[in-house]
């Protein structure tokens, strides 16, 4: 209970408890005690589960839950089984003829169960079905989002672990020598924490409890052996010379003892007779190996292997000591002030995120609420003490896509989802795994929903997103409120509106930029703060699901709840989206080039809606050719042809090619075109597709230089 009440990971502790229960089964372990455990753990730990609103009934109907739930029922027909067992004195056979009866009309009762009205059960999630899938092939892109959802390494392992990846192995093949009810769970918990550690890195912190309770058993029993090499007193009086007739006796023991196994009790055949060698020759080469470690050489030679043992361990314990303490700062220190390196060499501690923290607190009105990604929702309301619009419990989908819509749509359309639901924005900046630099993700989320904020054809919203390695933004990106906010002022070009954003704080260092919403609907906000429009389980409860302000009707008519692969309550499934979704998720390539043939087209429809001001396609004859070749200059088009070339995307720049042949022409500033770049590369695909083409490959750039000196290395 105390658990569920605290940590969303109580479903792997239960589900990891009713596995033992199964397994004890399948041990042929089932006894009335462990019956009775089970059974009192289930029944108490269940009902004080449900007591909770978060929770309520999703022990006894979500998919997730409803294992141990048939453990419980599997363990009640067994005990009814022992019970018509002992009435009746049934053998073995006739138990077993019961139990099947019994299990058949379960079986039949579930079956019905399973064909009756939809709704009651719940899908599993695609956070559980991301342990038995790759990293980013779920379905879900809000799951394929997060990167500590990818597999684990050796070296995360050693990282986290150290010395306990060694020892945890040799403990469990020592609980598996002497196995019982209790150290059965051992082996389920080591079992089942390394695989799913093994699906996703997060987990390692599963594998902690149980590496080291198994890592203890084995270094435990090393030291108990290496130290009773040492004060025993039978292998003592061995070696002073007083133990030479037990030494005697227990190998005339051991020889009785092997001649006995000799004398075969009923000779049955050649097959028979050749295991029952077989046996003899163990069993007298186990009497030979006691028999010389009895023996004071083998007492010695223990003695020594101890000693190198405990030796061994110092060494080891000691080494691991000190990597802990060495590990224990990075990972208890604070994950929000953080070292870096200025210009000149100077260590500095970037404290820019806890100042933006301290700065809503200090400035804000206490009911103000933040709109920001749900990465920082923790942190927002544990550190600035104020509501924010997402955290790490948000478990609503399509709430986090109507977040992710408001950052990465337009900044008109942006700002009239923000001016409803929010009073400031907080943006992560200042490079590396900024907000612009998750922006890709943001929108592909909201696409799951809104179906329309990416192009049709585009549901992994590769549309947006940056066009280069120099950062340059797709048309989709350039439009968003993100980029406006994350680059307002600071790169060239990009201003927000100063009639609907004011920027009110900008960190030391630029990590964190705050900017006051201006018009921010007061109607929407009282609609909001009203207990009349709360939905909560009870009268005066504290779970109380929000509702969406009416100024949001327009925008949320235009949702598709997202519906998992798994969700078979629904009446209708989402197979045509899942389809595309794995499709250009597989091919990156051939979504980039959608993408942009999309992008063109919404240009070219955006231009007529405009009055025709579209640009004119450019000119296939010589003369305009020769006019394109000869004008040099940096712009979006050249900037792509370089990605696509330096990248070897031959199949997309084929599509391009065939769209417009013209392109094949372009140069940049430096005088440099398509032709140089693929010499550069050494791409000899592409070089023949531009000569296809009719481009040269004999003229000049900006430096003199031809695209074959670039093959020779001499512009390098």
């Amino acid at each position: 209970f105390y658990m569920v009440a605290t940590w969303g990971g109580y479903i792997f502790v239960l589900n990891l408890v009713g596995v033992h229960a199964a397994v004890l089964v399948a041990m042929g372990r089932f006894s009335p005690k462990v019956h009775l455990s089970y059974s009192l753990f289930y029944v108490i730990g269940t009902s004080l589960a449900i007591q909770v609103p978060v929770v309520g009934w999703a022990p006894l109907k979500s998919l997730e839950q409803l294992g141990p739930c048939a453990v419980f029922c599997g363990y009640q027909l067994l005990r009814i089984c022992d019970f018509i067992k002992g009435k009746k004195e049934m053998t073995r056979l006739e138990l077993f003829k019961l139990r099947a009866k019994v299990f058949m009309a379960a079986g039949a009762i579930v079956l019905v169960m399973a064909l009756a009205p939809k709704g009651y059960f719940g899908p599993i999630s695609s956070r559980v079905r991301g342990l038995f899938v790759q990293h980013t092939k779920t379905g879900n892109p809000l799951v394929d989002s997060v990167a500590e959802h990818q597999p684990a390494s050796s070296r995360a392992y050693f990282q986290y672990l150290h010395h306990v990846c060694s020892l945890a192995p040799l403990g469990f093949l020592m609980v598996m020598a002497n196995v019982s009810d209790s150290s059965s769970f051992l082996l389920v918990w080591g079992y089942t924490a390394y695989f799913f550690s093994h699906r996703m890195v997060r987990l390692i912190l599963l594998t902690a409890p149980i590496g080291s309770a198994l890592g203890g058993i084995a270094a435990g029993r090393m030291f108990n052996w290496s130290l009773r090499q040492w004060f025993d007193n039978d292998d003592s009086a061995t070696l002073d010379g007083g133990g030479g007739n037990n030494s005697s006796k227990l190998s005339a023991g051991a020889v009785k003892k092997g001649n006995k196994a000799k004398k075969p009790k009923k000779p049955s055949g050649v097959a028979n007779s050749d295991r029952s060698e077989r046996v003899e020759s163990l069993d007298s080469l186990k009497s030979a190996f006691d028999g010389a470690l009895s023996t004071s050489e083998g007492v010695l030679a223990k003695r020594f292997l101890s000693g190198l043992l405990l030796l061994l361990g110092y060494v080891l314990g000691a080494n691991f000591a000190h990597y802990c303490w060495r590990l224990a700062p990075d990972l208890s220190s604070p994950t929000i002030i953080v070292k870096a390196r200025l210009r000149d060499g100077k260590v500095i501690k970037v404290d820019d995120y806890r100042e933006a923290y301290w700065w809503l607190r200090d400035n804000t009105p206490e009911d103000s609420r933040i709109m920001a990604w749900w990465d920082y929702g923790y942190q927002i309301t544990a550190i600035s003490n104020r509501t924010t619009i997402a955290d790490g419990n948000t478990w609503n989908h399509e709430h986090i896509a109507l977040l992710g819509k408001a950052l990465t749509t337009s900044e008109e359309e942006g700002y009239e989802i923000a001016r409803h639901l929010a009073d400031y924005v907080l943006i992560w900046g200042g490079g590396g795994g900024d907000d612009l630099a998750k922006s890709p993700h943001l929108a592909r989320i909201a696409n799951s929903v809104y179906r329309d904020h990416c192009p049709e054809g585009d549901p992994t919203c590769r549309s947006f997103g940056f066009v280069d390695r120099q950062g340059t933004p797709s048309p989709m990106m350039e439009r968003s409120l993100l980029y406006r906010l994350h680059g307002n002022q600071i790169k060239k070009g990009v201003v927000a509106d100063p009639e609907k954003w004011q920027e009110v704080f900008r960190s030391k260092y630029g990590r964190v930029r705050i900017y006051k919403i201006l018009g921010v609907s007061q109607e929407s906000k009282e609609w909001v703060a009203d207990p009349a429009n709360r939905l909560c389980d009870v009268p005066g409860s504290w779970f109380c699901p929000g509702q969406y302000p009416p100024g949001l009707a327009d925008i949320l008519a235009r949702k598709k709840d997202f519906a998992q692969l798994e969700d078979f309550n629904r009446g209708q499934a989402d197979e045509e989206y899942q389809k595309q979704y794995f499709e250009m998720l597989n091919n990156p390539e051939k979504a980039a080039a959608i993408a942009r043939q999309l992008e063109r087209e919404q240009k070219a429809k955006e231009a007529a809606a405009n009055g025709g001001s579209e640009a004119p396609p450019r000119d296939e004859t010589k003369k305009g050719v020769d006019e394109i070749y000869n004008t040099w200059e940096d712009t979006e088009d050249t900037t792509l042809m370089w990605s696509l070339i330096t990248n070897n995307q031959v199949e997309d720049l084929k599509m391009w090619l065939e769209e417009d042949p013209t392109v094949a022409f372009i140069r940049s500033r430096d005088g440099r075109g398509p032709m140089w770049w693929a010499f550069e590369q050494r791409n000899e695909e592409v070089t023949k597709l531009l000569m296809s083409k009719g481009v040269p490959h004999t003229d000049r750039d900006a430096k003199g230089l031809t695209p074959m000196d670039l093959l020779e290395g001499s512009g390098q």
